[in-house]
């Protein structure tokens, strides 16, 4: 018996996790090829570490239904775009394998004067995921562990940091402090309610009593003062900050930084391609809208502004509250097409941003050139950029890592964005700030196609992002393909295989919404009710 439950948690460990458990984000996968660099990666060294940074164990602490998985996912996310070897463990995980499938933790599993069985658990949880954390750091090249779990006390934090100590860790402290009690209804509403124990229940009685359920299973919690640690206090879902001690390395300040942008707040992203131009082609014209851009840039607006008021139609049909649709901000890069496409939602009355870094990746001397042309003046050019589509760059045009790094100041202005935010672009912009969002490889990044009849749009949660497509109906057909995988070989080849970024019926009813999917040769675990227990965890 013994040894069939070290078995299984060994087999459900993030340690051992070699794919996401679901088929949605890829966050929690684990990368097959320790040398493929992130997207926005600017060197690589022998030990893996960047920034001249030691290893960090970045500790999160709060009660649940507080942000903090959101925090940490997201930072996780940040960090792995920027190459620095991150991974999360979430104690949850380790409570989930060690109980088994449907098992319970004693009820004084969290007192401070538990019973001596629930202290061994504890301990044994614990154990085995500290020893995960110490595997990452010390035999993976590990860079960054992030530790999602409540930390209640000052001096179990404390005895978390010397122990990290004597390993040459570094620890950064992470409080997601909250306080406002909207604030934590609209979390408990939107992340922890799914749970089966309040299925069927007003939404606004179902928080309130999850909150209660909360304050009885932690009875103990003592918010962060202790001098002597580094630590940052995120104050209701970013209002305030408060820092203590955070001065060691410059990847800790990249931390700060990005934690100053980033919120908790529901919001959704929706990413569509700009309309047809007069000269498709040309990347110097910055040529107007065609009649039929024109045409779809209305279309586009109906469908998107129809499909959000049917979600909210859904939501109140479910027993949500009713409430008014969020804001939505409208963000163009300053290429002409890509602001006329905007163009009827700021008629009705919506807020359009133009954004420099959002403009498509530069061609260079490839420029309106066919492949065979390409293939015969820069046949060597063409043989290195089929080894690294990403990396590579022509003469005078800019690569997908070029593109990445420039708009690395969209993605922090996209975590702090608070309102729903569209994104019209072109369909290279579109890779790179959708692979950031889904994590995806930069094998596959040039591969990710958008066809014009669909609006993507993503949706945060806790644990991984979710995405769905919205079929755009009544365009013309020639207009919808999405680019050849290589836009830098503008040929018109037929376009084989799906057409969405991700697997998934390519030709939707109208209004039609699909749940988008990861390519079925990344997938492991294809269920998503696989991760339905993260949401109401207590750990």
């Amino acid at each position: 018996m013994d040894t069939l439950l070290t078995a299984e948690i060994a087999a459900n460990a993030p340690r051992y996790r070699r794919k996401s458990s679901t088929f949605i984000d890829g966050i929690h996968d684990v990368s097959e090829d320790p040398s493929n660099m992130a997207p926005a990666q600017l060197y690589s060294t022998m030990s893996g570490r960047l920034f001249h940074s030691g290893r960090i164990a970045i500790v999160m602490v709060g009660l649940p239904a507080r942000g903090k998985t959101h925090i940490c996912v997201s930072m996780a996310r940040y960090l792995q775009w920027l190459g620095v070897k991150t991974r999360i463990f979430h104690l949850g995980d380790y409570r989930r394998a060690t109980v088994g499938e449907g098992g319970q933790v004693p009820q004084d599993y969290f007192y401070p004067n538990a019973s001596p069985a629930s202290v061994m658990l504890r301990q044994k949880i614990l154990k085995k995921c500290r020893e995960d954390i110490y595997g990452w750091l010390n035999h993976e090249n590990g860079q960054v562990a992030i530790y999602d779990a409540v930390n209640p006390t000052a001096s179990g934090r404390r005895s978390l940091a010397k122990e990290f100590a004597k390993h040459d860790v570094q620890t950064l402290f992470i409080e997601s402090f909250v306080d406002d009690e909207e604030i934590l209804k609209e979390n408990a509403r939107n992340v922890k309610i799914s749970s089966p124990d309040f299925h069927g229940m007003d939404p606004d009685e179902a928080a309130s009593r999850y909150l209660q359920r909360i304050q009885t299973k932690i009875p103990v919690f003592e918010t962060m003062q202790e001098e002597e640690l580094n630590y940052i206090k995120m104050i209701n879902a970013g209002q305030a900050f408060f820092y203590n001690n955070v001065s060691f390395n410059y990847l800790s300040h990249r931390i700060v930084f990005y934690l100053t942008n980033l919120h908790i707040k529901s919001r959704t992203t929706f990413f569509v391609r700009a309309g047809t131009a007069t000269e498709e082609d040309s990347y110097k014209a910055d040529a107007p809208l065609s009649e039929v851009g024109r045409a779809y840039a209305v279309k586009m607006t109906e469908t998107l502004i129809k499909h959000r008021e049917q979600e909210r139609q859904a939501v109140i049909d479910g027993g949500g509250r009713d409430l008014p649709l969020r804001p939505l901000s409208v963000w163009t890069s300053t290429r002409l097409r890509t602001i006329q496409t905007g163009e009827p939602l700021k008629e009705q009355g919506y807020k359009v941003r133009q954004r420099s870094q959002m403009s498509q990746i530069n061609p260079g001397v490839c420029e309106k050139l066919s492949e065979r042309v390409i293939r015969s003046l820069y046949s060597e050019e063409v043989e290195k950029h089929e080894l690294d589509p990403y990396h590579h760059r022509y003469p005078r045009a800019e690569s997908y890592h070029d593109l990445a790094v420039r708009l690395e100041p969209i993605i922090l202005e996209l975590e702090r964005e608070q309102n729903d935010l569209l994104i019209i672009a072109h369909e290279s912009v579109l890779r790179v700030l959708y692979a950031y969002l889904m994590h995806c490889s930069t094998r596959d990044i040039p591969k990710l196609k958008f066809p014009r009849d669909e609006i993507i749009e993503i949706i945060p949660a806790a644990y991984q992002n979710e995405a769905k497509r919205i079929h755009i109906p009544g365009l013309d057909p020639n207009m919808i393909p999405g680019s050849p995988e290589d836009i830098r070989i503008p040929v018109q080849s037929p376009i084989s295989g799906p057409l969405s970024p991700l697997v998934g019926p390519s030709s939707p009813e109208p209004g039609e919404v699909i749940l988008l999917v990861r390519p079925p040769e990344k997938v492991i675990n294809t269920a998503k009710e696989m991760v339905a227990d993260k949401v109401a965890d207590e750990d």
